[in-house]
């Protein structure tokens, strides 16, 4: 009997090996071309050190067609496989040599969009993780760093690179990147772009000339990027002490892309809906994101790019450690007590998933097969929660010096987590082995906390356990920082915020000379990414609620409160309490709290957060019985609040400018909030007439949202459409709202239709998200008994699959909970993705994601 062919073989973090050569220098030509681009690289290699002995000359390259090739001018014949190619060490010089290559690329071709391809008569290129090999042949690694000068010739407008321009004329454009960069840095766009300019003096004096590039038309919608990124440089400047170094800034807005930006070095390009907005067709929430998204690519400038990371298993040094800059950098400009809600909502909603289920890996995984399904949460957002547990652990200060010295002493390096642990107990003289344990375990911690009372002594006993994860069965005590703070019977804070640092399996922290017993407020500031198990009453859950004064546990006392009730109201039939009730009512009723943080309160849990609840005490959850209980709930707020909710949406009415402050945005995000809620007894009376008089995007698009549940959006889907039919990022914000909002019963079918839309450009990653993503957040509808939810994912996963398989690949994360539901659902989503599983000639990237969920 045969056997199935086995796949790829994985890299694994165990095998590695420094390079056999090191590269003093890359001299890169473009002669551009849509089906026929030709490429000239001379590259300066020299025998690496650090791997004695004589070794063959392997560069990696995908896809390219090798003109000629020679090594000090001397023509020679590699030996060429579909993975790159190969010269024998003994037709290679003793020491150091050029290697000079030509090879032809398809640009046009090329709808993976890594490498160099065309978006829209665009050429841009995607490079990271291994884009370059689609480029030149290359030893494409991160550790191989190296100065870039780079030519391009084409009859276009405006040519960049990487660096600084250094010279040009007609058709031609030439530029120099003096520091030493990996391949996966390199970037170059040529087109009809047009320029917002800016500039910025740095602390030293060095002029800066700042650029958004966007197509003719779109000038006037990056005047925010470009505010944006001023901030992020100043803030980089004051907070970490981090200067730009070259002598131009350059973003490009770049209508296909797979990610959301990409931090090349000097020549950042972004995902265009994450540079474009005006008030008319960006929400609060674009202009967030991207304020976030420019400060985030930038601040790579120094972690990422000046200091890089050895090889891709250490993703997690330069992707958590700029997530949390970014966080800190948008606490900053907004509210820190709000971005860290916010974070948290995303650390639970995408990263505690993954780690319940089949995708579960370290935060800097052992082994993969495609490097590309490892942008996960994990390492983006479980990353920075490291380095958030870091400095509550050492210190503001502490991390201070830590940071400056991993500066001092990696600048220019490609670097390993014990790199960084090695700097904060050398910073610090503090052994940091056990937290280190982080990084290469899996799983979400269960962190349990009992209580006792004697006497006037408060005792906490906190109990540690990670379950096991794929791979990962044996767990060990994690380091965990536990901030606790005490309150007194009426409310005042009797112990203020202490960190706890739980080390063991279990221990015992006291606290005396107490004059009546307190109620904890545990994890305050969510001081470590773990699941908190903290029996409590109901009362006492309002109470917090009430009176916490740490802002993150005073909303999540509401968030688990709601979460308990919406659990008894699944399983067991029961109402929602008029504790929860009564509490949130006070909060929407306290002008004295951001309006944001009020909003965020009156936001109920979703439907995959009970889901996981349930599944997590032994319930089979039933997408169905979540969907109506979180209804229930919500209509039952509604009609406590009444007639509060129509007034509190007619004063919050915008008056006067427009604005993109946190402040404005809180309030806006308030309105719409109590609309939502109101939309549930007036069936969308008000949301009708909100959306009519709406000024702004955030306010159509949230009205829309409403009519739409409410089953009265067909007038207003029409006029949305009629209006910005010719805008592709408004538009796509239509296709995802009707289908995330789409009733469970529907949502397939009003997917399906979507889909036969002639401007459903499937093959552009931002529409297909749109639409795919939106169902498969539809839980109920994702969900739904018969399975055409799981056969319409899976039937365009397989479609998309041959042309991004990328982008297929990381949609297919719709299926990781399959394990949680019952039976027949099991049986209906491991059927889907057997489906795709046996799609001959299946993407790498694919293959590993079936797999790895079928287990």
């Amino acid at each position: 009997m045969s056997q199935p062919a086995a796949g790829p073989a994985p890299v694994r973090l165990a095998d590695f090996a420094p390079p056999a050569f090191l590269v003093a220098r890359v001299e890169l030509a473009f002669r551009l071309a849509p089906e026929g681009t030709r490429v000239r690289a001379r590259i300066r290699f020299a025998p690496n050190p650090a791997r004695p002995g004589r070794h063959d000359l392997v560069l990696d390259g995908e896809g390219l067609r090798l003109i000629s090739a020679a090594i000090d001018g001397r023509a020679v014949v590699p030996e060429i496989g579909p993975a790159g190619l190969r010269v024998a060490a003994a037709a290679l010089p003793e020491g150091g040599f050029d290697w000079e290559a030509e090879v032809e690329i398809d640009p046009a071709a090329n709808t993976a969009l890594e490498g160099l391809y065309i978006s829209n008569g665009l050429y841009c290129t995607q490079c990271e993780a291994e884009g370059f090999r689609r480029i030149t042949y290359y030893p494409d690694r991160p550790d191989v760093m190296a100065p870039f000068r780079v030519r391009i010739e084409a009859d276009l407008p405006v040519l960049l690179s990487n660096g600084n321009p250094v010279a040009q004329g007609p058709g031609w454009a030439e530029w120099e990147d003096p520091w030493p960069k990996p391949a996966y840095l390199f970037a170059l766009v040529a087109g009809d772009l047009r320029a917002h300019r800016g500039r910025f003096v740095t602390r030293s004096g060095r002029d800066v000339a700042l650029n958004v590039w966007v197509r003719p038309g779109d000038e006037g919608r990056c005047g925010w990027a470009m505010e944006a990124l001023g901030r992020a440089m100043r803030w980089d400047e004051e907070v970490y002490g981090r200067e730009y170094d070259l002598d131009v800034f350059n973003i490009v807005a770049v209508d296909d892309f797979n990610m959301g930006a990409m931090e090349n070095k000097g020549l950042n390009i972004f995902n265009a809906r994450y540079v474009l907005a005006s008030p008319e067709t960006a929400t609060d929430d674009d202009f967030a994101n991207i304020e976030r998204i420019v400060a985030h690519e930038y601040f790579h400038n120094w972690t990422g790019n000046r200091i890089t990371c050895r090889d891709w298993f250490q993703l997690c040094l330069k992707e958590g450690l700029t997530v949390f800059r970014d966080q800190q950098f948008m606490g900053d400009m907004r509210s820190h007590a709000v971005k860290r809600i916010e974070d948290v909502l995303v650390l639970r909603a995408r990263q505690f998933r993954e780690d319940a289920g089949p995708l579960a890996h370290p935060v800097r995984p052992e082994s993969f097969v495609e490097i590309n399904n490892f942008y996960t949460a994990t390492v983006y957002e479980k990353g920075a929660e490291l380095i958030g547990m870091l400095r509550r652990i050492v210190g503001a200060e502490g991390y201070g010096r830590a940071l400056d010295l991993y500066f001092a002493r990696h600048d220019g390096q490609a670097c390993t987590v014990e790199d960084w642990i090695a700097v904060f107990e050398e910073a610090t003289r503090r052994d940091l082995g056990q937290f280190a344990r982080w990084y290469a375990q899996a799983g979400t911690p269960r962190l349990s906390v009992n209580e006792d009372w004697a006497e006037g002594t408060f005792t906490l006993r906190l109990r540690q356990e990670t379950p096991p994860t794929p791979g990962q069965h044996d767990k060990h005590p994690l380091h965990i920082p536990v901030a606790v703070g005490l309150l007194g019977p009426n409310g005042d804070e009797v112990v203020p915020t202490r960190v706890l640092e739980l080390t063991e399996a279990e221990q015992v922290f006291v606290f005396e000379g107490l004059a009546a017993r307190p109620v904890a407020s545990v994890l305050r500031g969510f001081s470590a990414p773990v699941v908190l198990d903290h029996p409590m009453e109901d009362a006492t859950r309002a109470f917090l609620l009430a009176h916490d004064t740490d802002p993150v546990n005073r909303w999540d006392a509401g968030r688990q409160l709601a979460r308990a009730i919406l659990g008894r109201m699944v399983t067991e039939g029961a109402a929602p309490g008029p504790d929860w009730l009564a509490a949130v009512a006070a909060v929407l009723r306290d002008e004295t709290l951001d309006p944001a943080f009020r909003a965020l309160c009156l936001r109920l849990p979703a439907e995959d957060d009970i889901a996981q609840m349930l599944h997590s005490a032994g319930t089979i959850p039933d997408p169905d019985a979540i969907r109506a209980a979180r209804e229930r709930m919500a209509t039952a707020l509604a009609r406590h609040l009444g007639e509060g909710l129509g007034a509190m949406v007619e004063r919050l009415a915008p008056a006067g400018p427009f604005s993109p402050d946190a402040r404005a945005a809180g309030l806006r995000a308030l309105r719409l909030a109590c609309l939502g809620l109101l939309s549930r007894i007036d069936h969308g009376a008000r949301a009708r007439r909100v959306f009519a008089e709406a000024q702004t995007m955030t306010e159509e698009v949230g009205a829309l949202a409403c009519l739409i549940e409410a089953g009265a959006a067909e007038e207003a889907l029409g006029a949305f459409a009629r209006r910005w039919g010719h805008d592709r990022l408004v538009m796509d914000k239509w296709f995802q709202l009707q289908v995330l909002h789409a009733p469970a019963g529907r949502a397939a079918e009003v997917a399906a239709g979507l889909a036969a839309r002639g401007d459903f450009d499937w093959r552009n990653p931002n529409r297909f998200r749109a639409l795919i993503g939106g169902l498969a957040a539809n839980h109920a509808g994702f969900h739904r008994a018969d399975g055409a939810g799981y056969g319409f994912v899976a039937d365009w996963l397989i479609r998309l699959d041959p042309l991004n398989p990328q982008t297929a690949a990381r949609m297919s994360t719709a299926f990781e909970t399959w394990r949680r539901y019952d039976p027949a659902r099991q049986g209906l989503m491991r059927a889907a993705l057997g489906r795709i599983a046996a799609v001959p000639n299946l993407s790498r990237d694919l293959a590993e994601m079936t797999a790895r969920m079928l287990g």
